[in-house]
Formats: C-alpha cells, structure tokens, sequence
C-alpha cells in the first residue's frame, strides 16, 4: 500500500494541474456517488491536502472530494481526455480546460462538506501527518512518551495511524533502524536520548522518502551503490527488503521478522536495544 511520502507525491502531482483551476466536467465511476457531478462543474478546485494515506480535494464551493487509494488506487494526470492505456476501472475523473485528473481503481472515495471533514471515521481517529511542515521531532518525543502510547511497542507504534498518520511498512523498518531502536521496545523503556533520537528519525526519513521519491537510504549510499551498478530496489533502502544481507553499518545480516502482524526488517547488533 503507498505509504505518506506516494500520496503526497500524488497529490503534488493532481495539484499542478488542478489547483486554482476550474472543473469543466466530472465523472464518479462509483454507482453510490453517480448523479453528484453537477456538484462539481463549474467549481473551482482550491488545494490539494494529504492527511496520512488520505488525499482532500478542496472546492470552492465548500465541498471536498475524500479519496484514500488503499491498495491498489492510482492517480493520473493526462491532457484532456488522453485516457491512459489500463485495464483498471475509472472511479474518479475531474477534467479542467486543458488536463484531466483521474483516479483507478479506490473504492474509498467519498464527498463532504468542509465543515464536517473533522467527522470522516478515517479522519477523526488519525494523528499527526508525518509530512506535516509544522510537526517537529521534539512533538513525536512527546507524543510516543504519552500515556496512551508510552507501554506499546514502536514495531506496533509506526504501523498505528491514530500515533501518527502516513507511516507503513517500509517506512518502519526504515526509521527503526535510522534511530537504532529495537522493534520490541516500548517508549516507556528508552531514554529521553533514544526518544529524541527516534523522534529525528522519523522526520528525516519520511521527508527524505518524498523528496526523493522513495529512496530511504543516504544520498551518498545511494550514489555509491548506484556506481557499483545495482538496481534502484537494490540501493532504495537500508534495511527493507534486505534479508539476509550484510547490514550496512556493522556487516551483519539484516534480519526479518513479523512485528505488529507485518513483516519488518532490522539488525539485530545495531538495533540491540
């Protein structure tokens, strides 16, 4: 499923070509919401918001389109009416004068009044946005310190979108590692140091994943990896993925294990505690 850093960069990609522009034409693929385009005609999109796994079309008109891709939603941009060659089926189209944004594929798509966003079940229980500019790592310090959060285990923490919203597989593995924190602690069994530490983490790696489009792994890494000729799933992350190879920061072999129900990788001597 994408994980934060795919949405946003799906959302980033809708917004170029549909923020500030007028919806000249629309279409619902789903049966339940077929009948709601005249909504939207005329109206002019204001933004493109992410929350999570979760992307908001804003309206003018003081409406938002709600979409989640799940597992297999994909968003396109196109010219106006260049449908793109698939097989998936159409669920979502919303076509300006020159460029048209559809989406394949999600069954998580609903419309609301802006107003009640904040009602959404998805929406309610979720916690902070990853990507959000304005959440720091002293704030997921905090927060993992909680009283609600402090006796769960992180394995189980950055899996749980009511902790914060965005985090996935690859991105667990990926920022438990980067911290040094072992899958099985729990925050109420770290130091303020490793709290502060896995809080830095956090940040660091989910921006890093959308700035580069997925890579999670070192800018230097990455160029040196690339260099010796590996693939981009070869050189993309520093541990997901990586059983049984040699860990980059101490040469011992990446473990897997499931954590939380989901696979996770990490290093048993770097991740010791």
């Amino acid at each position: 499923m994408p994980e934060g850093p795919e949405i946003r960069l799906a959302a980033d990609k809708v917004a170029r070509v549909l923020e500030g522009k007028q919806i000249i034409d629309a279409k619902f693929g789903l049966p339940r919401l077929q009948g709601r385009e005249a909504d939207f005609i005329g109206a002019k999109v204001n933004a493109l918001e992410t929350r999570g796994k979760a992307l908001l079309t804003h309206f003018d008109n003081g409406l938002t389109i709600y979409s989640h891709n799940q597992l297999y939603g994909r968003w396109y941009v196109v010219k106006r009416d260049a449908h793109p060659k698939t097989n998936r089926s159409l669920r979502l189209a919303l076509h300006t004068q020159k460029h048209s944004a559809l989406l394949y594929s999600a069954s998580d798509i609903s419309i609301w009044d802006q107003f009640e966003l904040d009602m959404h079940p998805f929406l309610a229980r979720i916690g902070p946005d990853i990507l959000n500019p304005e959440l720091t790592w002293h704030d997921i310090s905090v927060r993992l310190y909680s009283q609600k959060f402090r006796r769960r285990s992180v394995a189980s923490l950055y899996l749980a979108q009511d902790f914060l919203a965005g985090i996935g597989n690859y991105l667990r593995s990926e920022i438990l590692f980067d911290a040094c924190v072992h899958p099985a602690a729990r925050p109420s069994d770290l130091s303020r140091k490793q709290l502060n530490s896995l809080g830095r983490s956090t940040l660091k790696i989910s921006l890093r994943s959308y700035e580069t489009a997925g890579l999670t792994n070192p800018p230097r890494r990455v160029a040196a990896l690339k260099q010796q000729g590996l693939r981009r799933g070869e050189y993309r992350h520093a541990v997901f993925g990586r059983a049984n190879k040699p860990c980059y920061g101490c040469g011992t072999s990446i473990q897997k294990d499931s954590f939380a129900g989901r696979r996770l990788y990490w290093c048993q001597i770097c991740q010791a505690s």
